[in-house]
């Protein structure tokens, strides 16, 4: 697997954007990324030191629409804590 295609996008809730203070960075990555090849991508693609990294697995969710049901996507998030040392991921330019 390709270190691109690990990350996928950043999640944004209110929740990692509180998180983000201290520095620890939220994504939803590949299905098939474990912790270490995580860590090889974000250091890769944002040029930061990683310090942790935690792995959640979101099960898929019964949705209805009218008569039509089904289920969400299953997905798989990282939670990315950098060193104290290291600079900040960009994600918004609030300038």
């Amino acid at each position: 697997m390709n270190l691109l295609d690990v990350i996928k996008r950043p999640v944004i809730t209110e929740k990692s954007m509180l998180a983000m203070d201290e520095k620890k960075f939220t994504f939803e990555v590949d299905t098939r990324a474990n912790k270490t090849l995580v860590k090889q991508a974000v250091e890769a693609a944002f040029d930061v030191n990683v310090k942790n990294v935690n792995i959640i697995n979101v099960r898929p969710k019964f949705k209805r629409m009218g008569k039509y049901a089904g289920y969400t996507k299953k997905r798989r998030k990282a939670v990315v804590t950098l060193t104290e040392d290291s600079k900040g991921i960009e994600i918004f330019d609030a300038e």
